[in-house]
């Protein structure tokens, strides 16, 4: 019973940093530092609020999906997030007032042609993809100073904040996944670099972590859901009137303007 007042009290602040936009203390301070479990619940709390309040979950976010940082917060496996339409950018423009403490990553997106159901493989993913593109998420921490640990950012449904899509959707098999480079560009000068290999050696890696936890949990991943695999290179803090152009090899470019 404690544990769950500590966990409705956690959910409850970054609830209302959210809607305030102000930053909250580390919610390890009130479920511990290691507790994944309680995080996720917490997750839970508050997608459950977006939900009744009309949002849609129209996809997910894999977190973490760097081994460096891995080894940084002491885990051995990525986290999730949730994603709803009030995250997706559509006209490539966002108001900087709607963020908090964000950064930029450009990474690879999938989107779902088939249900994952049951029991299935890396092979049976790469049949259930549509397609892929390019996108740019941006990230915030509802975390003062983005002091987190593990559990702060599960519990803040992995630092998710909004995405932009490329208009790009191009076959897997027209891809190298995991050799494909990027480049992100601030303001017209590269600020972050990398490849497919930089999230967990190749996305369908995260992907497929992702797959197979949702269908533990009886919540399986779902044709048209929209999956972001991971940062291919270092997080860009974000500062109002950037522009952010993410390019990776394969899949063309998005551009994302700071308003």
């Amino acid at each position: 019973m404690a544990k769950q007042r500590q966990i409705d009290k956690a959910a409850q602040l970054l609830f209302n940093s959210a809607e305030n936009k102000e930053t909250a203390p580390p919610i390890r301070e009130f479920i511990g530092d290691s507790d994944v479990n309680a995080a996720y619940k917490v997750q839970e709390i508050n997608i459950k609020k977006r939900i009744a309040s009309g949002e849609k979950v129209i996809g997910k976010k894999i977190g973490l999906t760097s081994f460096a940082v891995m080894e940084q917060l002491g885990v051995d496996q990525p986290d999730y997030g949730i994603l709803f339409d009030s995250m997706e950018v559509k006209e490539g423009k966002l108001r900087f007032s709607e963020l908090m403490q964000p950064k930029a990553e450009a990474e690879i997106a999938f989107v779902m042609g088939q249900d994952l159901v049951g029991d299935f493989n890396i092979t049976d993913l790469i049949e259930a993809i549509d397609y892929a593109t390019v996108s740019i998420e941006v990230v915030g921490s509802r975390v003062a100073d983005w002091n987190i640990r593990i559990t702060d950012t599960i519990a803040d449904n992995a630092s998710a904040s909004h995405f932009i899509l490329g208009e790009s959707e191009v076959s897997l098999d027209d891809l190298d996944l995991v050799n494909c480079t990027m480049t992100l560009t601030k303001n017209g000068e590269i600020a972050s670099e990398g490849s497919g290999k930089g999230c967990m050696d190749n996305p369908l890696n995260a992907v497929l972590w992702l797959a197979q936890k949702m269908e533990g949990q009886g919540s399986p991943i779902q044709k048209g859901d929209i999956l972001l695999s991971g940062a291919l290179g270092p997080m860009v803090p974000i500062s109002q009137g950037d522009v952010f152009i993410a390019n990776i090899e394969g899949l063309g470019s998005v551009e994302l303007e700071i308003l």
